[in-house]
């Protein structure tokens, strides 16, 4: 777990009274307690935040060790600055200079820049800014899951969000309506984009930052944490010279990073590859991209139009959103090029019958299709604190004898996980599966059908990796719902 911290909370007073807030839902406070004789000091602090309080038992060394990290964010962004800021007030007339100043003396500026710093050192993608009545709620997502990261004071709402948009090359004064814009920052030697969207809510602007770590984040093939049989199947299935392949799965999946992956394999520079994507996440060496940009008139049927004329190999289109897309898609497929693109559906079969339900024939849909590739990243338990366990019946059914889960150390930052894996379930239909697509056959059909010549679903790729202690079971069922691929659920 990520320890919770308000700017204004000395640490101190936190490290003397043997406390320390981890979660706060808005009515109770949960405090870590080393001895319940400091459940008093919990009840002070929670009665503080107009909170109820309760506590869980941690051992000393955990305390210690999650107060470090706290000391640790307060190095990040300094006990002076929150000092400075806790004066401002909203309507401050110095603001508009201060948020535009280039100067890291500025206190909002070292602010914004000790968040940034403290995201990319817990391998943080995302850092939201929430305002709320009395408070404003930071919060970083690590791993795909969100953690309780800072409370700042509701006066600092205003000052935060400005800076962040004058970074973006946004609208300050514009607070009614939502708003995208880009910053690009060297953090440490590691270049760093981030993409910042903010949208008016009732207490403010709420504000996501998205970073994209230009150093780590274009990864190969063999870095994307695939068995050697997927990998093997998926550079199979790219290796072909012409047809059309899906990637599918919700948002957060890691579809743009394996699509980036696959482009990078297959630029050569006897190979014409061209985008089009909403947005362009990372620049790829070789290869041609194209930004939608639906106020220019480019969207996605008209800039695939116009990339059909520039001669190219390889089409990726970032989303199949609509009919129009799809059926240049799929014709472009049929003409001669390899066209890669991703659709929403929850897993690889659906996506060819989507298909389908979108308009395009279905002696198209099937004519055209390569493969379907569903896909969802779990967390992966830290090999530096994972321990065995027994599983649940539902596992054992599912052949896995023994479980790992993390406790929770210095190396994972006390979550029990340590970067994350995919699993990818790839559905490369033969003839027989492809006449049952066309007539109309229901997914549940045609995945019963596929598994007798053995296709493995998310849930049967899941249980691998549960069985290798790559993941635990509490993080397989946060991802794939086993009763969507005939297993029940149980408790675990």
């Amino acid at each position: 777990m990520l320890p919770l911290v308000r700017g204004d909370i000395s640490l101190d007073a936190l490290k003397n009274a043997g406390i320390l807030p981890l979660r706060d839902d808005g009515e109770r406070l949960t405090v870590a307690l080393a001895a319940p004789e400091s459940f008093p000091a919990a009840q002070v602090l929670a009665a503080s935040m107009g909170r109820e309080a309760s506590w869980e038992y941690h051992r000393r060394e955990d305390m210690e060790r999650l107060l470090g990290r706290l000391y640790d964010l307060r190095g990040a962004i300094g006990d002076d600055t929150l000092s400075a800021l806790e004066g401002i007030d909203d309507d401050d007339g110095i603001l508009r200079e201060d948020v535009q100043s280039d100067s890291v003396d500025v206190p909002v500026i070292r602010l914004v820049n000790g968040l940034i710093r403290e995201a990319l050192k817990l391998r943080a993608t995302d850092i939201h800014l929430e305002p709320f009545e009395d408070e404003v709620l930071v919060r970083f997502r690590v791993d795909g899951v969100l953690h309780d990261r800072l409370r700042l004071p509701r006066n600092l709402q205003a000052p935060l969000t400005s800076r962040v948009k004058v970074m973006a090359r946004m609208d300050i004064a514009e607070r009614l309506a939502p708003q995208d814009g880009r910053i690009g920052v060297t953090v440490g030697g590691r270049a760093v984009d981030i993409r910042v969207s903010s949208i008016p809510v009732q207490h403010g602007e709420r504000i996501a930052l998205r970073l994209f770590d230009r150093n780590t984040g274009l990864l190969g093939l063999e870095e994307l944490g695939m068995d050697g049989p997927s990998r093997e199947a998926m550079t199979e299935l790219v290796r072909n010279p012409h047809g059309l392949i899906l990637f599918t799965g919700p948002t957060g999946s890691g579809k743009t990073t394996t699509l980036y992956a696959i482009l990078r394999m297959l630029a050569r520079p006897e190979v014409n590859i061209i985008t089009v994507e909403d947005p362009i996440e990372y620049d790829l060496e070789g290869v041609g991209q194209i930004q939608v940009n639906e106020k220019a008139g480019v969207t996605f049927p008209s800039a695939l139009r116009s990339i059909l004329r520039q001669d190219p190999d390889i089409v990726m289109i970032g989303e199949m959103r609509d009919f129009e897309t799809a059926r240049i898609g799929v014709q472009a497929s049929l003409t001669g090029h390899l066209v890669l693109s991703t659709l929403h559906t929850n897993d690889s079969i659906s996506a060819t019958v989507r298909l389908i339900e979108m308009g395009i024939e279905p002696y198209l849909a099937v004519g055209s299709l390569l493969g379907a590739v569903a896909q969802r990243l779990v967390r992966t338990v830290c090999p530096d604190c994972a321990e065995e366990g027994k599983p649940s019946p539902l596992f054992k059914a599912g052949g896995v004898e023994r479980v790992f889960r993390g406790k929770g150390c210095d190396s994972c930052l006390g979550t029990g996980f340590k970067g994350r894996a995919g699993l990818y379930e790839q559905f490369i239909p033969d003839e027989e599966l492809k006449e049952m697509v066309a007539g109309g056959a229901s997914a549940a059909r045609i995945r019963a059908a596929a598994r007798e010549k053995g296709f493995r679903t998310l849930w049967d790729l899941g249980l691998d990796a549960l069985g290798r202690g790559q993941t635990s079971p509490e993080e397989l069922l946060r991802v794939v719902s086993p009763g969507e691929f005939g297993a029940s659920g149980e408790e675990l």
